[in-house]
Parts: structure tokens; sequence; C-alpha cells
């Protein structure tokens, strides 16, 4: 997808930065060019690792080094101070190491640097004075790059449901039949991929994916005569459109959970900072195409430019720069004096290295103030487990603790009561209970019979997990 560059206002100018100060930025990164989904598991290719190391080093020279364009006051220059920088990314291969050769980029080497030992040795650190940044786990997203559907990485039941009502709309069904020409073209294209019963609009994506890898990396491509330019555009936008109906629904918007996911880390990572008085400054999220999807929904970003329904192109990036107006001043500026301004940059197929400012929330002010932005994000980003867990209707696993009638999420979900009066909750207690009485029988018997010992176990749960143990959804 092709993202139209916007007139920017002469106060956008590099020359009107220097009117401004950057406390913190927030960037939500997606990963460089893979292998395919269709054959997982999904890898980082040498291009992929090329493209998020050039992009951190485009970030380093606008908010890291001394002559920045934008430098985020305080931080640390060439060697990076690790209390200042938040990395995250989810349980998969593709997003870590995208994350890994963007943090390269950032902070490269600092140098070789040898350490005297005390028996009078050297060492020389290798890599020519490495830097090591640790890279959190988050629990939305994980195995991304290898599933072929978008919701199988949420978890989240109700969005599950949610996304497979796409599939028996009207604008499904139309597109599904009204495109059969076109994917009947391209079954000898990707036949060596899918059983030509699947190459239909149901696979938009998968087709696409499959299609645009071999476009990037292939010297053959079987059939490739049928690969037109507008022929490459109508699957491209086809994918698009396919992806989105799955990502997001205005009245029925708890398909996009991962946006809502997203919403809450980049409010909390900046409320933080300005909380800590800008000892917080740099937030890095890498993640899938959906949470850009379902982001670009809730926060009407589409009202800003259409582009904005499609799948952003590899190693692209959502960022939030947190900023006052005006030269820096000796005090952390209040909350009431600072401003949000959200960018978007379309990875590789950016006419641009820098990323284009865009009105948030179906707005026209290019930068809007902190307090207005944390609150718009606040009606629909779902922050805690509980919340998570209630919006998606789950209640085993983690979710066990937290019964229907608690808490409820901060926007509109299903609603999933027990038709018998009781809770899921506190049926899966009962269960719990019943099947620990038999359990405990029998352990006795057997006890008595073997001459058995017990020994107790304490049970690890990670609580940051949102019920990745339960069974995806038939589709």
């Amino acid at each position: 997808m092709m993202y139209t560059n916007l007139i920017i206002a002469a106060a956008l100018l590099p020359g009107s930065f220097a009117q401004e100060t950057v406390y913190g930025v927030y960037i939500f990164h997606r990963h460089g060019d893979r292998t395919p989904k269709s054959t997982p598991p999904a890898n980082l290719t040498d291009l992929g690792y090329s493209q998020v190391y050039t992009r951190g080093e485009y970030y380093r020279s606008r908010y890291v080094t001394g002559d920045a364009s934008l430098k985020v006051k305080g931080l640390n220059t060439d060697l990076v101070k690790q209390s200042q920088i938040a990395v995250t990314a989810p349980k998969d291969t593709v997003l870590q190491n995208s994350a890994l050769g963007f943090l390269q980029g950032l902070y490269p080497p600092v140098g070789r640097r040898v350490e005297t030992l005390r028996n009078g040795s050297q060492v020389a650190a290798p890599f020519n004075g490495y830097q090591l940044i640790p890279i959190n786990l988050v629990s939305s997203g994980t195995g991304s790059e290898d599933n072929g559907w978008l919701q199988d990485a949420s978890g989240c039941e109700n969005a599950k449901i949610s996304s497979n009502n796409y599939f028996t709309s009207k604008e499904y069904t139309d597109k599904l039949a009204s495109t059969r020409d076109l994917y009947d073209k391209l079954v000898p294209v990707v036949n060596g991929t899918f059983a030509a019963k699947d190459v239909t609009f149901k696979n938009a994506y998968t087709i696409y994916d499959v299609i645009n890898v071999a476009e990037i990396h292939n010297a053959t491509i079987p059939s490739d005569s049928v690969l037109d330019s507008a022929t490459l555009h109508q699957a491209r936008t086809l994918a698009d459109s396919h992806e989105y109906g799955l990502a997001y629904n205005a009245t029925d918007n708890i398909r996009a959970m991962p946006g809502m996911q997203l919403a809450a880390e980049i409010v909390k990572f900046l409320s933080n900072t300005v909380a800590s008085k800008g000892a917080s400054k740099l937030g890095i999220q890498f993640g899938a195409y959906a949470s850009f999807l379902s982001f670009f929904g809730l926060s009407n970003l589409t009202a800003a430019s259409p582009d904005f329904y499609g799948v952003p192109d590899y190693a692209s990036s959502m960022v939030f720069e947190l900023f006052s107006n005006g030269a820096a001043a000796s005090e952390f500026p209040s909350a009431d004096d600072l401003q949000i301004r959200f960018l978007f940059h379309n990875g590789s197929a950016a006419s641009s290295a820098d990323p284009t400012p865009f009105a948030l929330f179906g707005g026209n002010d290019m930068s809007i103030p902190w307090n207005r932005f944390s609150e718009k994000m606040e009606k629909f980003a779902i922050g805690t487990a509980e919340q998570w867990c209630n919006a998606c209707g789950n209640s085993t696993g983690t979710c066990a603790g937290y019964g229907e009638s608690g808490t409820s999420s901060s926007q509109s979900a299903p609603s999933h009561h027990n038709r018998h009066g009781i809770s899921a909750a506190v049926g899966g207690v009962i269960g719990a209970m019943v099947t620990l009485a038999v359990l405990l029988g029998l352990g006795s018997l057997v006890i008595l019979v073997g001459g058995m010992r017990l020994v107790s176990k304490k049970r690890l749960v990670d609580a940051g997990e949102y019920c990745q143990g339960l069974k995806e959804r038939e589709r």
C-alpha cells in the first residue's frame, strides 16, 4: 500500500524543531522482509535484517545522536543507558530478530574496549565493542508470523468470533463471488503452495504473501506472465481489504483487540515518562500488522487517509512523540504543557526516510495535548489481565480468577452470560473441586497399594500470558 504524503505546514519543517523539546518517544515497528507465512517457520531474510537495521540508524539520527534533528532530552548519545529505554516483542522469531537488528542500528558498537583482569591478562570486547539491549516479551502477537490467519495469535475468544463474522458479511460474500475469475487466473502461479479449491478471496492475504515474496526473491515464477501490474495491484488491494475486515469493525470493535492492547502499552509507557519527569525516554515495540490495522481503525486514522485501510509494508513504523513547545526548561513541564504528535512511515514502500505526521481521532491537528490524547486512548485501551479476560469472554487458565461479574473492560465487548446462572469462573471452581476429590481418592488408593510417597510441587503461572493454552477456534 502506497501512503500518500501530506503537505505539512511550515510549523513542521526541520527549522521549527529547534522550538520544541522532545521528552519521550514510543515506536511501534513491523518486522523486515521475511519468508512466506504459508511455509512455516517464517524467517527474517538478509533483506529484512538490512531494512530494520537501516530504520534503527534513521531513528538514531532523529532522536539519539548529539546533532539529532529531534534529540530526546537527556537520552544517552553513544553508550546505551538501560533505564532510559524499554524494548518489547512477542515470542516470535521474525519479530524478535527484527528488534535485534533495529537496536544494532539505534545503538551501534562503541569501539573495541579492553578490560584488564586482576591477573594482568586482557580481554577485548567482541564485535568492536558490542552493546546489548534486553528485549522483553509481550503476550499479544505470539507466533504471529507463523500463522496465516490474523486472529490465530490473539488468544481472545470474542475477537475470534467477531473476526469469523466477517466471513458471513455481505462485503465478504460479494467479494468472494466477484473475484473468482482473478483467483482462477492465479492458480498456476501458486499451485505449488495451495490446492486450486483454496485459491479464492478467503485466502486473499496468504495468496498475496506467497506472490509478494516470490516477486522479491525468486529468479523465476511459474506462469509469471499472469502477474502484470494490474493483477498484482488487484491482489494486493484485495489482501488489504480482507485483513482490514478481520482486524476492525466499527460496530463490533472487539475484533480490534491487538490495537486495544497496543493503545494501553503506548499510554502506559508515555504516562511513565510524564510521571518520572522524563526518566523513561524511549519505548520500542515490534509487532505484527494486525496491531497496525486494528489501531488504524480504533484511532480513526482512516479519516486522515484511505491508505490506512491497507496492510503496512515491511519495516513500517508508527511513532508517538511527547514534546513541549519552546526550548528545554530546567524543570520538567506540567502535563498541561505537553503535546503528542503521531507519525507513520510505510517501510520500504515510502518515498522518504522521514515519517509523515497524521491527525489522530478524525481531527485536523497534527499534534494534540497530552491529556486529550491519553483520554482518547483510554476509551478503547485494554491494559490489564482482568480487562482482557472480561472483554474476550475467556474463563480458563489465567482468566479463571476473573468472573464475569468482575470489572468490565473500557470498551463495549459482547456479553456472554451462563444461561443457568453460574458464571464460568464459579463453574470452573466447582468442577475443579469435584475433579480434585476424585483424584485424591485415586491417589490414596495408589499410595496404599504401591507404597508411593507424595511430593508437593508449586505450579508456576505466568500472569502476563493471556490464556495461550486455549485451543484455537475452528474457522
